[in-house]
């Protein structure tokens, strides 16, 4: 088991979350629920995505998620950015600059690696450029930020 594992509370879904979010990514499974009797609602979840060990807690209503804490997802393509964003946002909300809210209230960031890279810009003003694009966008697009880039 990994060192730190993200828990997360959910009031009665963790178990249809744990599923919808291992459709996304190659390489994740449920890999572990804990019921207190069969047939009965999944008390805990224990699941992996992407090589990364998560907890999922069916514990009521009394906490719900914010946007201090997000999972931040490092997309090697636009192809990708596009279709976390529609599936994420499903039953969501858009935010702004890469971020959403999936059903579950749950905070991802859907970045493009180029985003990073483009950034980084040894010019400080095509940094700059880049992030006023950024800043503009929901859903990061790819091809927008190199326009501001100059590319």
């Amino acid at each position: 088991m990994q060192k730190i594992t993200t828990f997360l509370w959910f009031d009665d879904q963790a178990e249809e979350a744990a599923a919808f979010y291992t459709s996304l990514f190659p390489g994740s499974g449920i890999l572990h629920v804990q019921r207190p009797g069969e047939g009965q609602k999944a008390v805990s979840v224990e699941f992996e995505l992407a090589g990364q060990r998560f907890m999922a807690l069916n514990g009521g209503p009394q906490y719900t998620f914010t946007e201090a804490i997000s999972l931040f997802v490092d997309c090697e393509s636009q192809e990708e950015v596009d279709e976390l964003w529609a599936r994420l946002t499903e039953g969501g909300e858009e935010s702004r600059c890469g971020w959403l809210k999936d059903r579950w209230g749950l905070s991802w960031q859907i970045i493009p690696r180029q985003l990073q890279e483009l950034l980084q810009h040894p010019d400080p003003v095509t940094a700059q450029q880049v992030m006023k694009a950024m800043l503009g966008m929901q859903k990061i697009v790819i091809s927008e930020l190199q326009a501001a880039a100059g590319q």
